[in-house]
């Protein structure tokens, strides 16, 4: 984070990649049985070394180092975590279907793509999971602006909340994510607002209580809406802290 200091007032306020994310990126993405934990530590949600880390561009590669080495499942759990987490996504060219994965910035990163690869990039299983997830982030005020709340982050599930209360426009995103090779259901029970919610891919209602237990497909996401505002007291109020505590 030697950058994090030019993001303050003082020093300009300008927005700059988030290189620790990106590092630990490529550890958890890259390796199978690697941790989300790893990706908790330099999220930076509260008193963190940004002036405000939601403003920070999320990679995990571009024209200036190796690209991704990582399997198209991989790629598919890479993307479904930087569109539905805190920051602004960039995502280089080719990694749609992993091309040159792997390869230095000189030795075939910034290889010629060309329109054949542009065509059947659709075929690629990395192509059409990517162009979900984005879409749906496109459509969604919480995922692209609202306050990040994890609730887990453990193996190979992470879940959290993002929170958009604004101008009248409340929405809540609950994100729930597998990048296990088997479906798997995850139990959550803490900061649970109760009511209905809609799947926010398919539209189904799903109603929460006081525990959650949601299956999500290997090397999937699993998204819900909560589209008024939140009534639980000790949510908002964690909410409170943490949005009083994530800018410097």
């Amino acid at each position: 984070a030697v950058i994090a200091g030019h993001t303050l007032p003082r020093n300009g306020s300008i927005s700059v990649l988030d290189f620790p994310l990106r590092a630990k990126l490529t550890e958890v993405f890259e390796k199978q049985g690697s941790d989300f934990a790893e990706l908790g530590k330099v999220l930076y949600l509260e008193d963190g070394p940004y002036s405000n880390p939601y403003d920070l561009v999320t990679f995990y590669d571009n024209h200036d180092m190796a690209r991704m080495n990582a399997s198209d499942e991989g790629f598919v759990d890479a993307h479904h975590w930087l569109f539905t987490a805190r920051g602004i996504p960039a995502v280089y060219y080719g990694s749609e279907t992993g091309f040159m994965r792997g390869r230095a910035e000189h030795l075939g990163n910034r290889n010629y793509y060309g329109q054949e690869r542009v065509d059947a990039a659709s075929t690629s299983p990395i192509y059409p999971a990517l162009k979900r997830i984005a879409n749906l982030r496109r459509q969604s005020p919480a995922l692209q602006r609202g306050l990040q709340l994890n609730l887990l982050m453990k193996n190979d599930h992470a879940a959290f909340y993002r929170v958009y209360e604004h101008a009248g426009t409340n929405q809540t995103a609950l994100v729930l994510l597998n990048k296990g090779d088997a479906p798997s259901s995850i139990t959550l029970q803490e900061y649970l607002q109760a009511g209905e919610w809609r799947d926010a891919f398919d539209g189904t209602k799903v109603r929460i209580g006081d525990q959650l237990k949601l299956d999500v497909p290997a090397h999937g996401v699993r998204v819900l809406f909560f589209d008024k505002a939140l009534t639980r007291a000790d949510l908002r109020a964690r909410l409170a802290d943490s949005m009083a505590r994530k800018e410097r």
